[in-house]
């Protein structure tokens, strides 16, 4: 009768400490993407803020000012802190939810079982879900962890935009405080969340799809070659790479379903007061500069869309397959 409390205690110290370091993975690889693609991320900014702004018109704008390789690392702060804690509460939160949907058998797989390594050969770490399960829970977690970091990205954006002229990030909070109070940092938030969790809901679907095609069509060899069975697991290069190429397939498709969201948060951030709210803003966008103003960015967007989640997953997915098996042990051995 005493050992159930203690195993009880072990299995809740387990949990937190998975917490903690799909938390750490979720930062690490965050920041690393925000970091390297911070200067694709300020050029749609400044693409999407009006419809006469093009790319090369941005650029070459960046390009004459003084300090031209600062001006594309400008808000790089900013990024990183609402990337890089976004990923590790966004992962962190996405695991607990999956983990939650396969133990309890909510929506699962039906070829599918609860633990990691489900699949002898395969590039996935995490467990396998059904197709209505990755897009709920990609979804929630988005919204959530959005809603959240949405102070954050407001304060992103118009400390990006060319339309104003902060010098300092604490500049840019304390102005849309003093002239739009609290409900200034979640201007537009319809927009991003229903962006965001259709996008990340659409990307966990197709990012999950395109790992098993992938990694059945890396199989067929070895069994054509008849591998041993203790030889048979995907190498970590193999699986990295099916995992990066799953990434930049996820978003490219999720992005160009959602970009007209995108385009309409932003002009939504940068001018609440002109456009209102969202169904208002976007009326007035394909009013005033055509429906393809809706698609204003989706290049930059969705490359960089490509590269950042491409990074961040595969980043984080190799830290679960190469370090949690150690992070666990050591936690074992403690406990």
């Amino acid at each position: 009768m005493a050992s159930r409390p203690t195993k009880a205690m072990s299995n809740g110290s387990q949990s937190r400490s998975s917490s903690s370091f799909h938390f750490a993975a979720g930062l690490g690889s965050g920041i690393l993407s925000a970091c390297l693609l911070q200067p694709a991320d300020l050029l749609k900014t400044r693409v999407q803020q009006s419809s006469s702004a093009s790319l090369t018109v941005v650029f070459r704008a960046i390009a004459r000012s003084q300090h031209p390789v600062r001006q594309l690392w400008r808000g790089t702060l900013p990024s990183a802190l609402r990337t890089g804690f976004g990923s590790a509460l966004y992962f962190s939160s996405l695991n607990a939810l999956r983990q939650h949907v396969a133990q309890s058998n909510l929506l699962l797989a039906a070829s599918g079982n609860a633990s990691y390594g489900y699949a002898k050969y395969s590039s996935s770490s995490l467990p396998r879900l059904s197709n209505t399960a990755n897009l709920a829970t990609g979804a929630f977690a988005r919204a959530t962890v959005g809603f959240i970091m949405m102070p954050i990205t407001v304060i992103k954006v118009c400390y990006e935009s060319s339309l104003f002229s902060y010098k300092s990030i604490w500049g840019a909070s304390t102005s849309i405080l003093k002239t739009e109070g609290i409900k200034g940092f979640f201007s537009g938030f319809g927009a991003p969340a229903i962006r965001d969790a259709p996008y990340a809901g659409l990307y966990v679907l197709f990012y999950e799809q395109s790992k098993r095609r992938l990694s059945s069509l890396q199989e067929v060899p070895l069994l054509s070659q008849r591998v041993a069975p203790e030889n048979s697991g995907m190498r970590n290069s193999t699986s990295a790479s099916i995992n990066f190429v799953s990434g930049v397939l996820a978003a490219g498709l999720a992005t160009a379903i959602t970009n007209p969201f995108d385009a309409v948060k932003t002009r939504l951030q940068l001018m609440p007061g002109k456009y209102g709210n969202m169904v208002k803003a976007g009326k007035q966008m394909v009013m005033e500069d055509g429906f393809r103003s809706l698609f204003d960015g989706l290049a930059l967007r969705m490359g960089r869309k490509a590269l950042s989640s491409a990074l961040a997953w595969t980043l984080y997915e190799e830290l679960i397959r190469r370090a949690e098996p150690k992070w666990k042990e050591k936690t074992e051995t403690v406990l």
